[in-house]
């Protein structure tokens, strides 16, 4: 029983869990980043104005912190899945988390403008707790699954596979060392040869 369990595990570690751990490794560095940034816009500390709201703020620190979650996912978390077209793998990977931005904004929305929550205290709950929890699932799933597909076609680990089909399908066979080999002997009989001397009649004199 335990023989089978290990295997199924080691494949669920490889396959998922080990992304979801660095995923969550570099979630949690942007998070620090979003949160300190929040309120420390939401408490002036860049002046005032649109960006000081709750809003602005949430946009801002969103934005920073995207940028830094993309840096860590690409070069570690997953690396070995990285696009080769780095311009087009950080356009998805920023529609994806605009698409988690805006859960987290629309919950601060609900909370804050809808039922009248102003608090900071709510405007963290709302926005880095519900919707924190609901914008990592969405952008975890796609990320995984879509940006950093192991199907991408400019995806490094895809290029890989495919580098090394076409090794095994077109490389031609390996050249024979003729220094290694026996030399190869003629199956014919020579001249001179003891065994075969022997074996041939005598030729009769003439008389």
């Amino acid at each position: 029983m335990s023989g089978r369990v290990v295997p199924v595990l080691r494949r669920a570690w490889t396959g998922f869990l080990a992304y979801l751990v660095k995923f969550g490794v570099v979630g949690l560095i942007g998070l620090v980043i979003d949160v300190a940034l929040f309120n420390a816009l939401r408490l002036g500390a860049f002046g005032d104005g649109w960006i000081s709201t709750a809003i602005g703020a949430k946009t801002v620190s969103t934005s920073v912190a995207i940028i830094c979650n993309w840096i860590g996912n690409r070069y570690w978390t997953f690396r070995r899945h990285r696009r080769r077209n780095y311009v087009r793998e950080f356009a998805e990977y920023l529609v994806v988390s605009i698409g988690g931005m805006l859960i987290s904004l629309a919950c601060l929305w609900i909370s804050h403008h809808l039922l009248g929550f102003t608090s900071l205290l709510a405007d963290n709950i709302s926005t880095n707790v519900v919707g924190l929890a609901l914008g990592t699932a969405f952008r975890f799933v796609l990320y995984r699954y879509w940006v950093f597909g192991h199907h991408r076609s400019d995806g490094l680990s895809n290029i890989a596979r495919v580098e090394e089909a076409q090794r095994s399908l077109f490389e031609e066979p390996e050249p024979v060392d003729v220094g290694t080999t026996a030399p190869a002997t003629d199956a014919r009989p020579q001249h001179g040869d003891a065994s075969t001397d022997a074996a041939a009649p005598p030729i009769p004199r003439e008389r």
